[in-house]
């Protein structure tokens, strides 16, 4: 071989070998990982699954489920709501199902007996996807002699694979699998009108309606009230998380009436508008396990087992359902007007986020007025008394010309106008422990404790508030202290210094002399209890009581004085504001370390 002709076949060679290299390199990428099985599947595109499982050597019913208004409803072997994770893990199982070996069709042929010897003869389950016109049909055979894989064929596709045995886990064994066990999905129900049957042992009924502004509940029958919301939400929320326990059977000739389901021991109806309402029946209990019913969905031949204990909230009595309390208010209170026998007041909300109380025009105890507010929405009705009065009843009850009459105005959202909630009080000649009451929106009278009724107040003063002053202890300058005749000043030097002034005799504790000022400057009243000269007698007041006054930097003086012990063993104080003489009822362990250490002992 010439020279020449080498350099032909060296240059063809290195051409073929660059050919070779960019054409593998880049033409043909090895792909990023393993391919998967089904490429064109996509969870979110199939729409319905049929699995054909086989149990103990036989094949099983066919369980057949479908995707449609993005619910998964199962219609093979029977229809019921599905239960939609455990279809949605399958489909997303096999869309990400890579093989683990895959087995040529040579391979197979060259084995006469593979389809027996990896279980597609018999297979443990036959799985079919519908995806639009896209249709897969899988087969699921036998296990590998390890057990933790196994054989799986697509059906028209050439091969065999084998994959983790993981994807048996997902694929259901009956049609019990599969089914929704959720007794109702509130998601799914559309709903405001809830209708109560209940005869488990006197035949109660009632229908439910729900405000769509407030979305409060009302009692529309056997009688016009307002519902009890905290309760109905809360057994609503217990239905919610029912389960089925136990699918008992599926024969539409069952003997209902044996079960307790005919007719129904509990029976709940969810409507809306002209929609057909969704009815749940509750029956006996099972014989076998008393903490669990018999129960069914109307519409559907399923009898299922579900927990007794969470249906308890709707085996009631009517007046069980009515709300216990005087008032609801589901807005923010903007003003209260109160027609007294003493006359007539209001607190006003005003625009800086301050109470007056009109029309002494005090500045208002936020306190007491939530106190207020917590009485008429959270005293608990003692009794339901009588359900419909008329006018002619009123009188029997005190409600002809109330004692009190409370009208709270509250601020829906979004509206510029009030709304007003109304409730009178009334007393009875032949039953004086009990206090009548009525609101405006309902026609019925309830009776609350006398003990609650107490509680409200008589007059709009008593709403003040309850902070003396609003200065600091770091204000005061000299405490001067009167008592049985006699007088005696401490000066403030500085924090927590204190001394005698001349003239005055005694000992001077520094530390509990400061704090008990610092009490005197922050006190509080716990109750305004009266007001002028004129009640001071019948608290206790006398000229030889203990009288303090606090003088501060800027020349004001702060006087207070101590008069007897009131029913609750707090101590009555008197105080001049605004040119008038207020008295209260004085926090009592303040008022023990007033006498203790702003006191002249005897002698």
């Amino acid at each position: 071989m010439n020279s020449r002709n080498t350099w032909i076949w060296l240059g063809l060679a290195a051409g073929l070998f660059a050919f070779i290299f960019f054409y593998q390199r880049h033409v043909h990428k090895p792909p990023a990982g393993p391919a998967r099985i089904l490429p064109h599947v996509k969870l979110s595109e199939v729409t319905s699954i049929q699995v054909r499982p086989t149990a103990a050597g036989q094949a099983q019913l066919e369980i057949r489920a479908e995707h449609t208004n993005n619910t998964w409803r199962l219609t093979e072997p029977l229809p019921y709501p599905a239960q939609a994770a455990s279809i949605e893990d399958l489909i997303a199982a096999l869309e990400q199902l890579t093989p683990a070996i895959y087995i040529t069709e040579s391979e197979l042929k060259a084995r006469p007996k593979a389809d027996q010897e990896y279980g597609f003869t018999a297979p443990q389950a036959s799985i079919i996807l519908m995806q639009g016109d896209y249709r897969v049909h899988l087969l699921i055979g036998a296990k590998t002699n390890p057990g933790d894989q196994v054989y799986l064929q697509v059906v028209g596709v050439e091969g065999a694979y084998v994959v983790d045995a993981d994807l048996l886990t997902h694929i259901p064994r009956s049609v019990n699998d599969w089914r929704d066990t959720a007794v109702i999905n509130f998601a799914q129900t559309s709903f405001d009108r809830i209708a109560v049957t209940n005869s488990a042992t006197a035949l109660v009924r009632l229908l439910l309606q729900r405000d769509p502004t407030n979305r409060l509940w009302r009692m529309i029958w056997p009688l016009q009230a307002r519902a009890d919301s905290l309760r109905i939400e809360d057994s609503l929320q217990k239905l919610q998380n029912l389960r089925v326990r136990q699918f008992i059977s599926d024969d539409p000739r069952a003997d209902l009436e044996r079960l307790g389901l005919t007719p129904p021991e509990l029976e709940l109806s969810f409507g809306q508008s002209t929609n057909p309402p969704t009815l749940l029946q509750f029956g006996k209990s099972l014989t076998n396990d008393p903490g669990k019913v018999y129960a069914r969905r109307a519409g559907l031949n399923t009898i299922f087992a579900v927990s007794k204990e969470p249906l308890t909230g709707w085996r009631a009595a009517v007046n069980d359902f009515r709300d216990p309390h005087l008032l609801t208010l589901p807005d923010p209170v903007e003003a209260i007007e109160v027609v007294a026998q003493d006359g007539t007041f209001s607190i006003q909300h005003q625009t800086n986020d301050t109470w007056r109380v009109l029309p002494d025009d005090l500045p208002a105890d936020k306190g007491l007025l939530q106190d207020l507010v917590d009485v008429l929405t959270g005293a608990p009705i003692a009794a339901f008394v009588k359900d419909v009065v008329n006018a002619p009843d009123l009188p029997d009850f005190g409600l002809a010309s109330p004692i009190r009459k409370f009208i709270v105005r509250t601020k829906p959202n979004n509206s510029s106008l009030l709304a007003s909630n109304e409730v009178c009080f009334g007393l009875s000649t032949n039953q004086l422990e009990k206090v009548f009451a009525k609101t405006t929106d309902e026609n019925s009278v309830y009776a609350i404790t006398t003990n609650d009724f107490a509680r409200l107040p008589t007059a709009g003063w008593q709403l003040r508030d309850r902070k003396f002053w609003h200065f600091s202890e770091e204000d005061v300058t000299q405490v001067t202290i009167a008592q049985g005749g006699k007088t005696r000043q401490l000066l403030r030097r500085e924090r927590f210094k204190w001394s005698l002034a001349p003239g005055s005799q005694g000992v001077v504790e520094d530390l509990p002399t400061e704090e008990t000022v610092r009490g005197l400057a922050q006190a509080s009243a716990v109750a305004w209890v009266a007001r002028g000269e004129q009640e001071r007698s019948r608290c206790g007041f006398s000229e030889k009581g203990l009288q303090i006054t606090l003088e501060l930097k800027n020349g004001d003086k702060a006087s207070i004085e101590f008069g007897g012990q009131a029913p609750s063993s707090n101590v009555y104080a008197s105080l001049l504001l605004d040119g008038r003489v207020w008295i209260c009822e004085f926090p009592w362990l303040l008022y023990r370390d007033v006498s203790t250490y702003l006191s002249i002992p005897p002698g």
